[in-house]
C-alpha cells in the first residue's frame, strides 16, 4: 500500500479511497501504524480498512498479491478410482500423522471436474491439491464489484501444467526461517504451509462470478509490458554503479524464468470495463491460450 500510494501520487492518479481488506484486528492495527508513520497525512487520509468484503456496490480496481496461495487447500488422492481427502490425526505415539478418508461431495466433484477438463483420470496413488471453495470465495470477495478490474499475482501454473502426471505429489511446500521443504507436520504452528495456484481454476471462478479474463501472462512478461524497463532506466539515472547493479539484480529476480519471472503468474479479470480502458499492450503478451 505504501509503495502503491506513492506511485499513484507521483503519477497524479490518486484514487479517492484506498481500501485494505484485512480480517485480523492485530494486523489492521500494525498496518495502520506503519502507514501513518510512512505516508503524508493527505495520503494516509485516503486509506480505509475493511474487516469483510464490502456489501454495497462499488467500482474500482482490486489487487490480490499472493492471496490465493494463502487460502486453505485440500490435499486429495486417487485410489481404486475413488477420490480421497488427506486429513491429519493423532497416531498411537501421540504425534500427528496423515490419513486418507473418502472425500466429500464438494471435493470429489471438484476433482472429477478437473479430470474431465484434462481429458484423463488421475492414476491410482496420484496426490495433489485443489481449492473446491474458490468459486464461493470469489463471489464473496468480488460479488459487489459492479465495474472494474481485479489483478491477481501468485505462484502457480495453468491446469495442464499444475496436474502433470509426473507432479504426482502436488505442490505443497513448507517455509520455516527461509528454508523450503516438504514435511508439513515437522514444525506444526511454526511454519507456513502453502500450495501453488491453479490459474485455470482461478479463471473459471472469475467467470462464474461474472468476470472475463482480460489478460494472463507470466510475471516477467507482465512487468516488462507494464513498463519495468523504463522504470529501471529512470531509477538508475544519476546513481552510482553499485546502486545500478542492485537495481538490475532486483529486475532479474522479478523477471528471469529461473527466478520469479515464470514461477509467478499475473491474471487480470474485468467486469463492465470497455476494451479501450484496459492497459495498453495487454493483448501482445496475453498467454490465455495456456489456460
Amino acid at each position: 500500500a505504501e509503495a502503491a500510494l506513492g506511485a499513484f501520487a507521483a503519477a497524479n492518479a490518486l484514487p479517492r479511497r484506498y481500501r485494505i481488506l484485512e480480517p485480523s484486528a492485530d494486523l489492521r492495527e500494525r498496518q495502520r501504524q506503519r502507514l501513518r508513520d510512512a505516508l503524508e497525512p493527505a495520503l494516509f487520509a485516503r486509506v480505509e480498512w475493511l474487516e469483510r468484503p464490502p456489501e454495497a456496490s462499488w467500482r474500482g480496481v482490486l489487487f490480490a498479491n499472493e492471496v490465493i496461495d494463502a487460502l486453505p487447500a485440500t490435499r486429495f488422492s486417487k485410489r481404486d478410482g475413488e477420490v480421497f481427502e488427506e486429513h491429519v490425526t493423532l497416531g498411537e505415539d501421540g504425534g500427528f500423522r496423515r490419513i486418507d478418508r473418502p472425500a466429500d461431495a464438494l471435493v470429489a466433484g471438484a476433482v472429477r471436474h478437473v479430470e474431465r477438463d484434462l481429458g484423463r483420470e488421475f492414476v491410482d496413488g496420484y496426490r495433489s491439491e485443489i481449492l473446491p471453495q474458490l468459486p464461493y470465495w470469489m463471489q464473496a470477495v468480488l460479488g459487489s464489484l459492479e465495474a472494474g478490474l481485479v489483478l491477481f499475482v501468485d505462484y502457480g501454473y495453468p491446469r495442464n501444467e499444475y496436474y502433470l502426471p509426473e507432479r504426482d505429489d502436488g505442490t505443497l511446500v513448507c517455509h520455516y526461517r527461509h528454508r523450503a521443504h516438504g514435511e508439513a507436520l515437522l514444525w506444526p504452528g511454526l511454519q507456513d504451509l502453502t500450495a501453488f495456484v491453479d490459474f485455470t481454476a482461478l479463471a473459471e471462478a472469475g467467470n462464474q462470478a461474472g468476470f472475463g479474463v482480460a489478460g494472463y501472462a507470466s510475471q516477467g512478461r507482465f512487468l516488462i509490458a507494464a513498463g519495468l524497463p523504463q522504470r529501471f532506466a529512470q531509477a538508475s539515472d544519476g546513481v552510482d554503479e553499485a546502486a545500478t547493479y542492485r537495481l538490475a539484480q532486483e529486475v532479474k529476480r522479478l523477471t528471469l524464468p529461473g527466478e520469479m519471472g515464470e514461477r509467478f503468474q499475473a491474471m487480470l479479470l474485468a467486469r463492465n470495463v470497455p476494451e479501450s480502458a484496459l492497459p495498453p499492450g495487454l493483448a501482445a503478451i496475453d498467454q490465455g491460450s495456456r489456460l
